[in-house]
């Protein structure tokens, strides 16, 4: 960086005293004194958190100071093998010679505390606006969590032989972060009472203990302790041993995989329960209507049960499977996943033989993939091959056959096959996309390792799979802004009677005299499941009314209920919305509302229902968590328990808000706030939302980005000046002006004010009684006290000595 010599004519200063001037820090551009400052660095699009860079005088010119970019740096920044192999280095090998890479630059704000470095893409590793490569992730801040997800209802039912009650249940993930890895511990509880006195016991079960660390350097994930298979070729089960696996959750956005998604219609305000073999996944309350629930993870497989509990006491179940799109694999890329251990049960006890499980993808060219696996254990084996295709402009095909023995107690060995077939296409120029679809078929000889297993628990009724048929399909017409979304599974068994659920909806924006987006839509589904049946309709049509609202208009039928419903949806803020309805039934007068409300420590849903001569209901639910580390805590609102988080920390100053996940967080007393649900392997950008800034705050810094692993605490360091703005007035202690050009900085170091002619100042952060330094000649030279009571009115100029 350059360091030309500045000179100025101080006679074109209007000052009274022109020999009593330090223009010391703005006579030479770009010189920066040797020494150590705290720098982001911002390399090329992205930026790297905080730390210390040293400066040192140039070798070639010593009136010239260069930024020390030292070894330890150098992995963050993401170069390629070719581009390492060239660096030099200077400063007895501690800094980085910028010149060994032609086209590098560095120039250091430091108004913005950052040293900006622009480097040739040619030089670096693959990158995107969203993800950095490995070399970048941090594993965060070590740290406790507690994360929660409750929720109560009450129901008071009035027809004869209904029960009333009420009901409390609850469910999360306890933590704790060290170095890499995360242990974590999930737990779910329930507790209920009957209005004829009968109580159950409250349950409060430890559902899951495991822990888990990232392997970035061969992009894979190991996992120990009580964990569900996660498989793209066999049956999912609980067990108990150790995972090592290729995580796709660590590649570029655009090539990671599907995640299941749960949609279906509600007659009532309801609370969805997702649950896999008795471990609850996710429960939620939704109001009367459709719902889609997209936000489960993705690292989920196999079965998932799903139980919905309708306000009015009606219960609906049914299952999702979570099967996968067409396994393809990148050219050259090698994806695995290796299991060894026990198969355990809910309550922690450990059943059946000691087994191993392994697959891999490989991907042969542009257009194949081979994919290979195989489990066994005891007196059970099973070996699978399969081979996809990408079909280019025609999708991309998959197919398997996966072949089974299994030898049980007093039986001949039972053997089988099972073949499978998936397909996923997205056609751009119709606009439509078939997410998923898929046709398995087993013979009645095929065992799944699961099957096996139950036979140690006693469980030799379960359901011997035959055929499944799934499919999901998205739609849109743009010209008729018209869009399909229709969801499909078949379930066919040997031993037992078939499951099946669809759900269709068609959704049409129009415009309808003076209002603008009407929506008119339709949703039917139909369930089959354990041999009850479920089918229902449901017609909307949605305007918007006045600011920030929607009138609507609901018609469903299910079970001959019919339901004509009005309702009106409001977004009051960016924390709170509400909505409230009602409406004629086949079975009497209905009336409900539903209201949230997100806060910085946690998000409040209630909901209520009431049918005439029927029944009334209350519904609450709480969602949030607590995190703590040695660098502060915080409560926090969070949807994905034990998920990433970010704790920010303004040093000490409360009330700075923040941009978060849906909704804005502010500081708490002590100057800390989490942002939670942050995507693991993401560029994530935290914010101060500066437009809703308190006016006696200012930020130094308001944006920090950083790539975090999964379940890690990331931090990071805000300078915000928090006080007071006035003029003042500045003595020395023999009572003459400080130098025009000295600078006045805080406790926290940061500059607060610029002297001007005759010691005036405009002074920022102003704090009654605390002090501030004014600086010149690149000393300290006095301190400020400032009084204990700032006037009211600050018009007036602070008179202030400097002693």
């Amino acid at each position: 960086m350059a360091s030309t010599e500045v000179q100025f004519n101080t006679d074109v200063l209007d000052i009274k005293d022109r020999s009593n001037i330090d223009l010391s820090q703005f006579s030479r551009k770009g010189f920066i004194l040797p020494g150590s400052y705290t720098l982001a660095i911002h390399i090329n699009a992205s930026t790297l958190p905080e730390r210390a860079i040293h400066f040192y005088p140039s070798e070639q010119d010593k009136n010239e100071t260069l930024s020390c970019i030292s070894p330890e740096i150098i992995p963050l920044i993401g170069l390629k093998e070719a581009a390492l192999s060239r660096l030099k280095w200077w400063h007895n090998g501690e800094c980085l010679d910028f010149q060994s890479l032609n086209g590098v630059t560095a120039r250091t704000d430091l108004g913005k505390s950052t040293l900006f470095i622009s480097i040739p893409q040619a030089y670096l590793e693959y990158s995107s606006p969203t993800w950095d490569p490995p070399a970048r992730w941090e594993e965060g801040i070590s740290g406790l969590l507690f994360d929660y997800n409750v929720n109560a209802q009450n129901v008071s039912q009035k027809v004869q032989g209904a029960k009333s009650g009420i009901n409390v249940s609850g469910n999360g993930t306890t933590g704790v972060n060290f170095d890499a890895w995360r242990f974590r511990a999930d737990w779910q509880a329930r507790h209920d009472r009957r209005d004829t006195g009968a109580q159950s016991p409250t349950r409060w079960d430890w559902s899951r203990f495991y822990g888990y660390r990232a392997l970035r350097k061969i992009g894979a994930k190991l996992t120990a302790g009580e964990d569900y298979l996660n498989s793209n070729l066999f049956d999912s089960f609980r067990y108990t041993g150790l995972n090592l696996m290729s995580d796709d959750n660590m590649l570029p956005p655009n090539l990671r995989g599907y995640a299941p998604e749960i949609s279906g219609v509600a007659k009532n305000n309801a609370k969805v329960v997702i649950s896999q073999q008795g471990r609850i996944i996710k429960e939620v309350q939704i109001p009367a209507g459709p719902y889609r629930i997209q936000d489960l993870d993705s690292a989920v497989s196999g079965n998932l049960d799903v139980r919905v509990e309708e306000q009015d006491g009606e219960v609906h179940q049914f299952q999702v499977n979570t099967a996968t799109i067409p396994y393809l694999t990148r050219p050259g890329q090698f994806r695995y996943k290796t299991t060894v251990g026990k198969p355990s049960d809910f309550a922690h006890n450990v059943e059946g033989p000691l087994f191993a499980a392994g697959e891999f993808a490989w991907g042969i060219s542009n257009g194949w993939s081979l994919y290979s696996g195989g489990i066994g254990g005891g007196d059970y084996h099973a070996l699978s091959l399969g081979i996809g295709r990408d079909l280019l402009a025609l999708g991309a095909l998959s197919t398997d056959i996966t072949t089974s023995a299994a030898k049980f107690a007093h039986q001949e060995t039972q053997r089988g096959n099972a073949w499978r077939i998936s397909y996923a296409k997205r056609f751009d120029q119709l606009g439509s996309q078939v997410t998923f679809a898929g046709y398995r078929f087993s013979d009645s000889g095929f065992r799944s390792m699961g099957e096996y297993v139950n036979t140690f628990k006693g469980d030799t009724t379960s359901g011997r799979n035959k055929e499944m048929y799934t499919l999901s399909l998205n739609q849109q017409f743009e010209s008729l802004n018209l869009t399909t979304y229709l969801n499909y599974n078949h379930q066919t068994y040997w031993n037992q009677d078939a499951n099946h659920r669809y759900d269709f909806s068609l959704s049409r924006s129009v415009d309808l005299a003076k209002f603008k987006n009407v929506n008119l839509s339709l949703t039917a589904y139909r369930n089959k499941f354990n041999q009850m049946s479920d089918s229902g309709m449901y017609i909307s049509l949605s305007l918007p009314w006045g600011q920030s609202g929607t009138a609507s208009y609901n018609g469903s039928y299910a079970k001959g209920n019919t339901l004509n419903n009005v309702s009106y949806y409001r977004r009051v803020s960016d924390t709170d919305s509400y909505q409230i309805n009602g409406g004629i039934a086949s079975t009497g007068t209905d009336l409900g509302g539903y209201y949230t409300h997100k806060s910085t420590y946690a998000q409040f849903n209630t909901s209520a229902s009431y049918r005439a001569g029927q029944y009334q209901a209350l519904g609450l639910s709480l969602q949030g968590g607590a995190t703590l580390t040695p660098q502060g805590g915080a409560l926090h609102s969070a949807s994905l328990a034990g998920g990433t988080r970010m704790l920010v920390d303004t040093e000490d100053v409360a009330g700075v808000p923040f941009s978060g996940i849906g909704h804005s967080v502010k500081t708490n007393q002590f100057g800390k706030a989490i942002i939670a649900d942050v995507s693991s392997y993401y560029r994530n950008s935290v914010r101060i939302n500066v437009d809703k800034l308190d006016d006696n705050m200012e930020a130094l810094k308001s944006v920090a980005q950083g790539t975090l692993t999964e379940g890690a605490i990331g931090y990071r360091r805000f300078s915000v000046i928090s006080g007071e703005k006035s003029m003042a007035i500045v003595r020395l202690a023999d009572g003459s002006p400080p130098p025009f050009g000295a600078s006045v900085f805080n406790k926290k170091n940061q500059e607060t004010g610029i002297i001007n002619d005759g010691g005036s100042v405009y002074l920022s952060g102003i704090q009654p009684g605390e002090s501030m330094t004014l600086r010149w000649n690149d000393e300290d030279q006095c301190r400020i006290n400032l009084p204990q009571q700032i006037p009211a009115n600050m018009s007036a100029n602070l008179s202030l000595s400097c002693t």
